[in-house]
């Protein structure tokens, strides 16, 4: 164990496993602890990279470090096997505790500030939950009662990593909203909470206040950049707001991504045609299908104008449009070539079938 004179390790030592842990269907956490009794010093959210020793030659694989820098005698990360996998693979199936590994690093620039004393939403899906757990874990073992609202999203419940440890957290201090969002349920489990993909609604139910949190956000591209597309189209200030791929995490300021999302702008001009009817319409890119068909007096049937009962589904003939729907059209009518026109902007011209 680690005494008030223990050096800080560093990656000249390796690491012992000292304990594996299941925690969700191919998804384990490793504890690590360096022989010496060297203490950890890193920031909440950075990661570590193990070389692993696979048939055929060694691997490098770069994980988030899962646990609390304020627990400096050990490190955990959890990995899950994705398909495809070769480290992560092996990991699984020969990791045991006792065994030694080399690992370089903490590093990293995705992490809470040095003094966290703000209020903070994160979100995060699959895997994409480890920084979060690290971060939460640290506001949570700070003695004082810390202000964030986690939303935890995964395809079953089931896959939702770590959700014992966070509700025993969220049990044991009141600031701390905690949020699980499915795909699908479970035969033979009742899941009474959020069923669907992740959605402007599900954001204002949840967390009311998000336009005055910092956000840190983890998971897939496609799921991040639905995030931002919610957040952008909610005015929420992106200044504020950080993400980190589980896949290639940033170790260098130069490699923060920037984003080449579309975002439409008040100024830029667009057109729409209405080839049925034979209108054509000058428009802002801000201006949605609908709006710009009341104002040319033409009828597309509407209900809830906010994407979700898809009552405004119209077929998109050409063009491009911005749309940020709240679950109210399938992936399958996006690839036909459908738009829900309460909800979706012009990029350029468009023609739609109105």
């Amino acid at each position: 164990m680690p005494r008030a004179d223990s050096p800080i390790w560093t990656d000249d030592e390796q690491l012992e496993c000292v304990m594996t842990i299941p925690e969700a269907p191919n998804v384990t956490t490793f504890a690590f602890r360096p022989p010496s009794g060297a203490t950890f010093v890193f920031r909440p959210g950075q990661f570590v990279t193990l070389d692993l020793p696979v048939p055929g030659g060694n691997v490098q694989r770069t994980f988030t470090i899962s646990s609390s820098p304020l627990t400096s005698a050990y490190i955990t990360i959890t990995a899950k096997v994705q398909p495809g996998s070769i480290g992560t693979r092996w990991m699984h199936d020969h990791l045991r505790p006792g065994m030694r590994i080399k690992a370089y690093g903490p590093s990293g620039l995705f992490h809470l500030p040095h003094q966290p004393d703000g209020k903070f939403l994160l979100i995060s899906a699959g895997s994409g939950v480890t920084p979060m757990m690290s971060m939460a874990t640290t506001l949570f073992e700070r003695g004082e009662d810390p202000d964030i609202c986690f939303i935890q999203c995964a395809r079953r419940p089931v896959e939702l990593i770590f959700r014992k440890r966070l509700e025993y957290m969220a049990s044991r201090i009141t600031g701390l909203q905690l949020h699980f969002v499915v795909k699908n349920s479970q035969p033979y489990e009742v899941w009474t909470g959020y069923r669907g993909q992740f959605n402007q609604l599900m954001l204002g139910l949840m967390c009311g206040d998000y336009l005055e949190r910092d956000v840190y956000c983890c998971g897939p591209e496609g799921f991040m950049a639905s995030v931002r597309e919610i957040l952008r189209s909610l005015g929420y200030d992106m200044e504020r707001y950080r993400q980190e791929t589980f896949a290639a995490p940033v170790q260098d300021v130069s490699e923060f991504e920037e984003f080449d999302d579309v975002v439409p702008s008040d100024i830029a001009l667009a057109e729409i045609v209405f080839a049925h009817s034979g209108v054509s319409v000058q428009c802002s890119e801000t201006d949605t299908v609908l709006q710009v068909a009341k104002g040319s007096a033409l009828t597309i049937p509407s209900g809830c104008t906010f994407g979700v009962c898809g009552t405004c589904k119209v077929r998109k003939i050409s063009g491009a449009v911005h749309m940020v729907h709240n679950g109210g059209i399938s992936e399958d009518d996006i690839e036909a070539g459908y738009i829900l026109a309460c909800c979706s902007t012009p990029i350029g011209t468009v023609e739609i079938d109105v």
